[in-house]
């Protein structure tokens, strides 16, 4: 039913909760997985724009998801990454169909009305634009430490 999932990751604690889920899933269905991080400072939203080099931040976050993706790979899973850069929600919904994804899968932090509005929801936004079923997945990231989730 998923051959292809889209796994949006932060490059923080939160995206144990949605690798551990995902392991999951991808075992039932035999699915392939797809790791993204969008870099969204000033860099990565120019890169293209204004001919920039890459920052260090998105060096750090593509070594962050290399680093994801093989550790899912010794696990024996299928297992890619790749950068994105500029607005999280528009590039993860634009890679879920460029990439041909069935699923997107990604973690969600659980903020309320005012947190929402403070800090948007990429997850509410990703839902709004994709045409690709979206996963959210809530629960507490310090139930994964010391597990082979949190690597």
């Amino acid at each position: 039913m998923y051959a292809r999932i889209l796994v949006p990751l932060e490059h923080s604690r939160w995206d144990r909760i949605i690798l551990h889920h995902v392991r999951q899933l991808a075992r039932i269905h035999g699915s392939a997985l797809l790791l993204i991080h969008v870099a969204d400072g000033f860099a990565a939203r120019n890169v293209a724009q204004l001919d920039l080099r890459e920052s260090e931040e998105m060096r750090k976050d593509r070594a962050y998801l290399d680093e994801q993706a093989s550790a899912l790979r010794r696990e024996g899973f299928v297992a890619d990454a790749v950068l994105g850069c500029g607005d999280p929600a528009t590039e993860i919904a634009s890679a879920a169909e460029r990439e041909r994804c069935d699923l997107i899968a990604m973690s969600t932090h659980g903020h309320r009305f005012f947190g929402d509005l403070i800090h948007g929801s990429v997850a509410n936004d990703v839902r709004h634009r994709s045409m690709v079923p979206v996963l959210l997945v809530r629960g507490d990231p310090e139930q994964f430490v010391g597990s082979a989730a949190a690597e």
